[in-house]
């Protein structure tokens, strides 16, 4: 910190003057930290969406095979018994 007696902390003038030269990128650690934990629980709550439209979808997959299977089999079943009436 700054001498007591001085209201504002020291100011970098060559820094404020010519910001191209200032190579040293200073951040804030807390609010960067806060920005990735963030983004991190984005990432992590599409996953978890994405995990359950997948089981969604997967057991509608499931469900429409069954009945095209059943529908499949009763058709032959239909088919071999007006075979067997002839």
């Amino acid at each position: 910190m700054s001498n007591p007696t001085e209201p504002f902390p020291a100011l970098d003038v060559q820094g404020e003057l010519h910001p191209g030269q200032n190579k040293d990128v200073s951040t804030d650690p807390i609010s960067s930290e806060i920005a990735t934990n963030k983004n991190q629980a984005e990432i992590a709550k599409e996953e978890n969406e994405r995990a359950k439209r997948d089981a969604l979808q997967t057991l509608k997959t499931t469900i429409i095979v069954s009945g095209v299977i059943v529908a499949v089999v009763g058709a032959i079943f239909a088919i071999t018994k007006k075979l067997k009436e002839k």
